[in-house]
């Protein structure tokens, strides 16, 4: 049987290496993977570039990490032999700031997200007016906005994460932390997003304990009860919230195509249209060749898979078309240590919408992760566009790299003529499937209806996460629906799913 992807990014690879491993437990699978880019990566992009004086950078230009809770990249790297490249943040110089009329607020200590666990860093807080600290602290007795019946999930009790943190902490809350989170971690416009599909523990948590604060406080208490009851082994491996690899994301990607196959794997080529002749399917590609196939995989952009679906469902494509998608960019630039702020110790700045910034936030990479730049350089990633300003793309990608620059300028003290060592942009175009309110229902949809269509399957970050591990998971599970669909049960991989620390 000859299935056809279409999509190199995390997810069509994730795919792809799942039949591989399904051919080598010797059955008679094979594929085709295309993607329309020159390269393979989707939105995970390492650049590795030469510093004029020696060294090079490790630069990524799309994420440049995943949730080290969530296992599919660390059972694939381990089924990989690459386990032991992955490395954990830097979490001794772990400092967030956030934008407070033009100047820099450290995030008070104890803020889950965006609600506080800790009374003396919230009332000594400079991000916060007093009539906004009162007003989340009033979380802790305000009443749920309606108890669950028996059986009933986040899911159908759906709200935008604007009306949910106004609602349980006050305006100010979300303008100045749940906002700018939002929309530096997600991409997602508050006032659209939907909290069950991406947060449904709040929603659990206001149902459970009655409050986000209290929820957060029984989640840190739990934490911390793990901490003591499994302590990191001496040289043992840090454990960090967020996790990479030594030599930048795109790593556990090139090895995912190496051990599916290369020669199975076409770059600079698209599918224009998928259609059925008979139990066959075939796709046609931007080079005018048609494929056959048993069963086809889409893992691409929303707004690309509903143009596909369209020759498979009206009804699938009609739906995957409701899903949006906004664009951005990142900006990759690295300056000589004489010219940054005596501070360095710092991941991250997040510049709410009310700040009217182009520079939505800032990622300090060398100080996030060992070994991004040469020894007196400073790494720096600036993030421009997303729902809250899309006309900012319209400018060149010099104009955006100096924009970003003098932003840096005010922001971090970076010296007026500093001119950066490595500089590089990355545009996204509706890379960015945002998650509105009524997701969950869409998505319940769209898979009751590909249910229905025999070999034929969706996989990528516009359906049930846009994390990493979500992606590479939903390839897999595609590739395994359309082998069942064709008859056969994929056997089970040889490493089991479980915590990997």
């Amino acid at each position: 049987m000859h299935i056809v992807i279409i999509g190199g990014g995390i997810a069509g690879l994730g795919a792809a290496y799942r039949l591989r491993r399904v051919a080598d437990a010797g059955h008679d699978v094979t594929f085709t993977l295309v993607e329309r880019d020159d390269r393979l990566g989707g939105k995970i992009f390492t650049d590795v570039a030469p510093d004029p004086d020696g060294g090079a950078y490790i630069a990524d230009g799309g994420s440049d990490s995943f949730l080290t809770d969530k296992t599919a990249v660390h059972r694939v790297a381990k089924l990989l032999g690459i386990f032991n490249e992955e490395t954990g943040t830097l979490d001794e110089t772990k400092k967030t700031f956030i934008v407070k009329r033009g100047r820099l607020v450290e995030m008070p200590d104890g803020m889950m997200m965006f609600a506080p666990t800790k009374l003396v860093p919230l009332a000594t807080t400079r991000l916060y007016s007093w009539p906004a600290k009162f007003r989340m602290a009033l979380d802790l007795i305000i009443p749920r906005k309606v108890r669950w019946a028996e059986g009933e999930t986040a899911q159908q009790h759906d709200e935008t994460l604007e009306r949910f943190v106004v609602r349980r902490l006050g305006r100010e809350a979300l303008d100045r932390l749940a906002e700018p989170l939002a929309a530096g971690v997600n991409g997602d416009d508050p006032k659209d997003m939907s909290v069950a599909a991406r947060y449904p523990m709040l929603l659990d948590m206001e149902q459970q304990h009655g409050s986000l604060i209290r929820g957060f406080l029984a989640q840190r208490k739990k934490v911390e009860e793990m901490r003591k009851k499994y302590p990191q082994k001496p040289g043992g491996r840090r454990r960090t919230m967020f996790s990479s690899f030594n030599a930048g994301l795109q790593f556990v990607v090139d090895r995912m195509a190496d051990a599916a196959g290369r020669e199975h794997i076409r770059t600079g080529v698209g599918a224009s249209a998928i259609g059925r002749a008979g139990d066959a399917w075939r796709v046609r590609l931007t080079t005018g060749e048609t494929l056959e196939a048993d069963a086809v995989v889409v893992a691409t952009e929303a707004w690309a898979a509903a143009e596909l679906a369209a020759g498979v469902d009206a009804g699938i494509a009609s739906l995957i078309e409701t899903i949006p998608c906004s664009s951005c960019a990142t900006a990759l630039m690295a300056f000589d240590v004489a010219d940054c702020p005596s501070d360095l110790a710092w991941h991250g700045i997040l510049s709410p919408m009310v700040e009217k910034r182009a520079l939505t936030g800032v990622t300090l990479m060398s100080s996030k992760w060992p070994n991004r730049a040469p020894e007196g350089r400073v790494l720096v990633r600036g993030f421009l566009g997303g729902p809250r300003d899309q006309a900012v793309l319209e400018k060149s990608d010099a104009e955006l790299l100096e924009l970003a620059r003098t932003q840096l300028v005010e922001l971090i003290g970076l010296a007026p003529d500093a001119r950066p060592r490595y500089a590089r942009l990355f545009r996204w175009e509706r890379g960015m499937p945002q998650y509105t309110l009524g997701h969950l229902d869409r998505v319940d949809e769209i898979e009751r209806l590909e249910a229905g269509v025999a070999g034929f399957a969706l996989a990528g970050n516009a359906y049930r996460g846009v994390g990493v591990p979500n992606a590479l998971e939903s390839g897999e599970r595609a590739a395994e629906k359309v082998l069942r669909d064709l008859g056969l049960e994929p056997p089970a991989d040889p490493v089991e799913e479980r915590r990997v620390y």
